[in-house]
């Protein structure tokens, strides 16, 4: 995404991003095409100003890129180079990378084209643009920032007609005819169309694009007063440039400002929790203003309100479903330690690989939290049936956990085998959507080591402390059975 200052004319900004995209091939043979989208399309879905545009930038393969004289070796050298490039054709041009898709979710999210938005709310503009320039300096100096921009760079200069309403009233004019007279002047007046087929094009008479820019021609535009006389616009009217804010925006009908980051790092939590304390520390705001977070990290937080109803139902709903199977609590609860043992190790892997946590982390949370139970449950189900004489002779408590623990020995590791081995691929994938498997993948390996160990060594022996009592017969007619494999 490439911005430019407020208020540039298509026809520059459409000379500077010719002469950029120019440079950009030439500097740089990896870059095999590239090209822009500007203004509004047919379908004005993602409408553009003329200081705006999105340039695509396609290349070869890696492994095809030239080496040596200092050439890009990665993507990151790259991105770096091309910024270098676009900063030497023209310094008021900004550059924001990402993926297309990853850009367009972003934008439909929050309205901002990158990971992280910082939007300041506020009715002074002078106050929300001083705001917003303290805390891109504070936020270009975190860890794991990538690039800090303001959403629109400057102030277009505006021209304004003040009006001498004394000299209307003496030679008779009213502000409509003066408005009238600018507007023709200098936007244009319609005196006809062309046809062409089925289409009319509109003829427009205005004055010439460089006595539109002259303030002195501007005020020589000849004002009717009378039937006859006619007087210069200067004799009513003065002209005076100021700077304007353009456009204004707004979230839920209240002005703003925003700041687009982009990062470097995938703990986006972390991220915006030691920005956000920064932020706060040293942005002074006065009354009625405030600061908010935003982009991904808003459908962060949604996600974890979602999670925070999901993880508890579904933790309840395994232990209903093993319940149900065991037909007694105790028994449940026994087999339910299996989940502690299971978050241990999920925990442990996420902090060797340096992942941060996150929603899919925790989805790999509640896959394995099913796996774990499922190791537990043979495992106590084929000692109750021993204990019960199901296959034989019943068996006193202590006798059963060492024969069940035996003989469901293969049975556990095959399943956390499978299972483990399974998700190798998503654990070490490079490819895209890498980001989302990784961290399931890693917490389900992990989770499954140590429950799978603990479940082999430490459940058999709660399960003899707190069955060592002989089962009644009222238990083993409650007792319902799920098998034994």
């Amino acid at each position: 995404m490439v911005y430019r200052p407020v208020g540039m004319s298509l026809e520059r900004s459409l000379a500077i991003e010719r002469e950029t995209e120019r440079q950009i091939k030439r500097h740089f043979p990896q870059v095999t095409h590239t090209f822009s989208r500007i203004g509004t399309s047919e379908v004005a879905t993602d409408p553009m100003p003329p200081n705006e545009n999105d340039l695509y930038i396609f290349y070869a393969p890696q492994k095809d890129w030239p080496t040596g004289n200092g050439a890009p070796r990665s993507k990151d050298e790259l991105v770096e180079g091309i910024r270098k490039i676009g900063e030497e054709v023209y310094r008021g041009q900004t550059f924001e990378f990402a993926q297309p898709i990853e850009m367009r979710f972003n934008e439909m999210l929050e309205g901002v084209r990158a990971d992280v938005s910082v939007k300041i709310f506020g009715d002074d503009y002078d106050v929300l643009e001083r705001a917003a320039k303290q805390a891109k300096a504070i936020l270009e100096k975190q860890a794991g920032t990538e690039s800090v921009e303001f959403e629109t760079a400057g102030r277009p200069k505006s021209i304004v007609v003040e009006l001498d309403h004394a000299a209307l009233l003496r030679l008779g004019l009213s502000t409509a005819e003066v408005n009238a007279a600018i507007t023709d002047a200098v936007a244009g007046s319609e005196v006809g169309f062309i046809p062409h087929n089925e289409a009319r094009h509109a003829i427009v008479v205005r004055m010439a694009e460089g006595l539109r820019a002259n303030p002195a021609a501007i005020l020589a535009l000849p004002l009717r007063v009378g039937d006859y006389g006619m007087v210069p616009l200067s004799r009513v009217a003065r002209l005076r440039e100021t700077r304007t804010v353009e456009p204004i925006l707004h979230d839920s009908g209240n002005r703003r400002a925003a700041l687009m980051v982009n990062l470097k790092t995938s703990d986006l939590a972390g991220y915006v929790a030691r920005a956000r304390a920064a932020v706060d520390g040293q942005v002074e705001l006065p009354p009625g203003y405030r600061i908010e977070f935003g982009g991904q990290f808003h459908q962060l937080e949604a996600a974890q309100k979602r999670l925070s109803i999901v993880v508890p139902a579904a933790l309840l709903l395994i232990f209903l479903l093993v319940y149900a199977a065991l037909g007694s609590i105790k028994e449940a609860v026994i087999v339910y330690t299996g989940i502690p043992f299971a978050v241990t190790g999920g925990v442990l892997a996420l902090w060797l690989r340096g992942m941060p946590f996150s929603i899919t982390a925790a989805i790999g949370f509640i896959a394995l939290s099913g796996i774990a139970m499922l190791n537990g449950l043979v495992l106590v189900d084929h000692i109750n049936s021993l204990r019960d004489g199901r296959d034989g002779d019943a068996l006193p408590v202590d006798e059963a956990v060492r024969q069940g623990a035996r003989d469901r020995l293969r049975p556990v590791l095959s399943t956390a085998l499978v299972a483990a081995i399974g998700f190798v691929p998503m654990a070490i994938a490079s490819g895209a959507g890498a980001e989302v498997q990784r961290p399931l993948a890693t917490v389900v390996i992990g989770g499954i080591v140590t429950s799978t160990l603990l479940t082999l060594v430490l459940l058999p022996s709660l399960y003899r402390l707190v069955m060592r009592n002989p089962v009644s017969a009222g238990a083993m007619a409650n007792r319902g059975s799920v098998g034994s494999r």
